[in-house]
């Protein structure tokens, strides 16, 4: 479905409020934005199953690509999907087709491999000036399966999301029997003192690339997090890939003040993505 050739400069906003600036497929080169690229049948659109790897670009350069490629491979074979070949091909041809600056998604269903590149959300630096709020959501148990399988079948992430939101929170913490998993697309971070804690991998928490590189640029204790252990932080924040490392301003009702840790290892990351 959807056979079409790039249109210079053409962009498409999704419901997401994404706008995508290019899309390439495998196969095809780039297409045109509006062009859908999945076909009915593919086990993406039939029953959520498709991995994807999301990544900033920076100056041209994806950042800790070999880490995403590794992990969108480990999604894959969680998922029982056909291997990526190509991706790094297909990453250039997009990234070249894109602004210097954006965010760079990899998608694989059973049938197509696709690469789009989004401008950044706008409103990223005036957050991280701010911190965001967060409301915590229970998550019930999650499934251990797939635990470590970046997934594009979050609805009912994006369901705590909107949940929080509805209740004046920029975003969800998602919370099982008491104890801090992750954000729905962010890890969590609490800071005690001088001790940086961040939940262990299981369940619920996903292996962030950004956060394999926090646990790089800082001594972190992988430990159960509980939440009354996390309202009672010195500093609070999480990390993505798209976010970097972003302030938590408020958990609920308790509120946290700018911290060193998040500025500082924010700094480091920015030099690490240009060096």
């Amino acid at each position: 479905m959807g056979e079409g050739a790039a249109a210079p400069g053409r962009r498409r906003r999704t419901g997401a409020g994404v706008t995508l600036v290019a899309v390439a497929v495998h196969g095809r080169g780039l297409v045109d934005p509006a062009q859908p690229v999945f076909d009915a049948d593919d086990e993406a659109v039939l029953r959520g199953a498709m991995a994807f790897e999301t990544l900033r670009t920076y100056a041209g350069r994806p950042f800790l690509l070999d880490r995403h490629l590794a992990r969108f491979d480990g999604s894959l074979a969680a998922l029982a999907l056909p291997p990526a070949d190509g991706a790094r091909e297909l990453v250039a041809l997009a990234v070249g087709a894109g602004p210097p600056d954006h965010v760079l998604r990899l998608y694989r269903g059973s049938h197509a491999l696709v690469a789009t590149v989004a401008a950044l959300p706008p409103e990223l630096e005036q957050l991280r000036a701010h911190g965001i709020a967060l409301r915590t959501v229970d998550a019930g148990v999650p499934p251990a399966l797939i635990a470590r399988a970046k997934a594009t079948s979050y609805a009912s992430a994006f369901a705590a999301t909107r949940s929080a939101v509805a209740e004046g929170a920029d975003d969800a913490l998602l919370v099982s029997r008491g104890s801090v998993l992750d954000a729905p697309t962010a890890n969590i971070w609490a800071r005690f003192g001088e001790e940086l804690r961040t939940p262990p991998l299981g369940a619920g928490v996903l292996p962030g690339v950004t956060r394999s590189l926090i646990l790089e640029l800082a001594e972190v204790t992988e430990i159960e997090l509980r939440l009354e252990e996390l309202l009672a932080a010195d500093e609070v924040f999480v990390t993505s890939s798209v976010r970097e490392v972003m302030p938590v301003r408020a958990v609920d009702d308790q509120r946290f003040a700018p911290g060193p840790a998040a500025a500082r290892l924010q700094a480091d990351l920015r030099l690490r993505s240009t060096s």
